[in-house]
């Protein structure tokens, strides 16, 4: 009962890794494509009419 109890903990252990660090990537991409928008939004300020 303890070995199966240990195996199910294992393997939830390895599943909140492994979402945790595609959380991080999908943040990391995220913040990257929006800091990049930004950018091009504030290098073409110039050319927005109001």
């Amino acid at each position: 009962m303890e070995e199966r109890v240990y195996k199910v903990m294992n393997g939830t252990g390895a599943w909140n890794i492994a979402l945790g660090i595609v959380g991080i990537v999908v943040g990391v991409a995220g913040g990257t494509l929006l800091i990049i928008s930004g950018a091009k939004l504030l290098a073409g300020k110039s050319k927005i009419l109001y």
